[in-house]
């Protein structure tokens, strides 16, 4: 077959595939059934003509024709689902509260890792406050000077709070993804990380709770805190459900256990983020503000507790 011969009998093919194309290129959602379905035909047919011009004419015009309208033709029909507002809406409403109440025997099990330490330090430096030098780490000793004199390091200066809330929400986050990141080798680093977290936590309050500031600090803490504690004790969970796919993956093969287990913690870790941003801009703006009284920030913290769980524990049930 000459070029010429070939062209012509497939010229009004390639032509429709061009119109259905610029259509798809203006509306996707302007093909109907039957376009749809001759679009998938002719980008097959298309597919089959430049696999025989590059057989017989691998150095025509016609041939660079065929590829191109095969190109476009395919990146049309496999381009990736857009994100959708729907799409992004059904995650917030129903996606991450149910991968919440699936996880949630891990996220009980990070956040009881990070609760009983930091009661057993808490109790212990109220007691006893020079064991504080045995639980805190040495980068935190410089704490306990400042806390025997009955001062905190709360006090956020209003020029630099939109810097210290971004640098809070930088740092919440990071620790949630190093806290979901180890599990993947094997739970133990996770468990680490949510003890070292509570045995820091719990010293530094009962140390401030033996000099007479615990209450201060908790005004401080308890506006963000409770967003911020919760959304590391689920990262924790996503990160022990991870550990725990590695160690004990059931009837599946690891790999497929870890997949599994993968698809939900990756939900619940990207959930936490804009909640940890909206913790950061609570602890930024609201917990160091001296103008706003203690019963306000308290309120925060526990309408902002009521909501949270609320909407984790009831958000996207089916009827």
């Amino acid at each position: 077959m000459r070029v010429d011969q070939f062209y012509e009998s497939r010229q009004a093919d390639w032509q429709r595939l061009e119109q259905l194309l610029a259509l798809c290129e203006k509306n996707i959602r302007r093909l109907d059934a039957d376009q749809v379905e001759a679009l998938g035909s002719l980008y097959r047919a298309a597919t089959s003509d430049l696999a025989v011009a590059q057989r017989d004419f691998p150095m025509h015009k016609v041939t660079a024709y065929v590829n191109q309208l095969v190109v476009r033709a395919h990146a049309t029909i496999y381009q990736s689902e857009p994100l959708a507002w729907r799409r992004l809406w059904r995650f917030v409403v129903a996606g991450f509260p149910g991968a919440f109440r699936a996880a949630l025997p891990f996220i009980v099990a990070a956040m009881l890792m990070f609760v009983l330490p930091a009661l057993l330090a808490g109790i212990c430096t109220a007691w006893n406050p020079d064991s504080a030098r045995w639980w805190l780490p040495a980068g935190a000793h410089e704490l306990i000077a400042k806390i025997e004199e009955r001062s905190l390091w709360t006090d956020i200066p209003v020029q630099t709070r939109p810097y210290a809330s971004s640098f809070i929400m930088k740092n919440n986050i990071q620790v949630a993804f190093l806290a979901f990141g180890s599990g993947i080798l094997g739970c133990l680093p996770t468990v680490g990380i949510m003890i070292y977290n509570g045995l820091l936590i719990g010293a530094i309050t009962g140390l401030t709770i033996h000099y007479d500031i615990g209450f201060e600090l908790w005004t401080f803490v308890i506006g963000h805190g409770v967003i911020e504690l919760s959304m590391i004790f689920i990262a924790g969970g996503s990160g022990l459900m991870l550990g725990w796919a590695v160690i004990w993956p059931g009837l599946l093969s690891r790999r497929d256990a870890l997949v599994r287990a993968g698809r939900n913690a990756v939900r619940l870790v990207v959930g936490c983020v804009p909640l940890l941003v909206i913790a950061g801009v609570i602890e930024g703006f609201i917990s160091p503000a001296a103008q706003i009284p203690w019963f306000v920030k308290w309120a925060v913290g526990l309408v902002s507790g009521v909501l949270l769980y609320g909407y984790l524990l009831f958000s996207g049930r089916e009827r």
